[in-house]
């Protein structure tokens, strides 16, 4: 997982090629003004996820992990706090993977608690499982979903 703000971004595009899309995407401008939902950025290999919600506490977030994409966590403004465990360590699957929806769940807790002010972000990768949300109050964030395989 890593945690940053936005101006710094550009550290991290050698990761992923798509990178460099979505982090144009959130640097652009109206990204405040977008609905709530999905919005397509490129196909399905770059896309994003507009939430505006309030953070479920930690009490209610719930660990999951992805395969196919690795996550952007982009806080616009509120109070998010993302949870975060090694998959390795994970135990207790909550039903199993869904390939359709590139999500698995954990009862597990995690193992640490982390504040991502607004105009930072997170990168969680397949191996971490994150537990977003977590916060409490009002929550405006995008998830950019950026496929790992062409």
């Amino acid at each position: 997982m890593i945690l940053d703000r936005l101006e710094n971004a550009g550290r991290y595009l050698a990761l992923n090629p798509r990178l460099v899309t979505a982090f144009e995407f959130l640097r652009g401008k109206g990204i405040a003004d977008l609905t709530a939902g999905r919005h397509a950025v490129q196909g399905e290999q770059v896309y994003a996820t507009v939430v505006k919600d309030n953070g479920r506490g930690p009490e209610k977030a719930r660990l999951e992990v992805h395969r196919k994409y690795l996550d952007i966590q982009f806080t616009l403004s509120g109070d998010e706090v993302i949870g975060w465990k090694s998959l390795a360590t994970c135990k207790a699957s909550d039903g199993g993977y869904n390939p359709a929806r590139d999500i698995e769940f954990f009862a597990d807790k995690p193992d640490v608690w982390l504040p991502v002010p607004a105009g930072s972000f997170v990168i969680v990768f397949p191996e971490d499982a994150h537990a977003p949300q977590a916060g409490t109050g009002p929550l405006h964030k995008i998830v950019m979903k950026v496929a790992l395989e062409p």
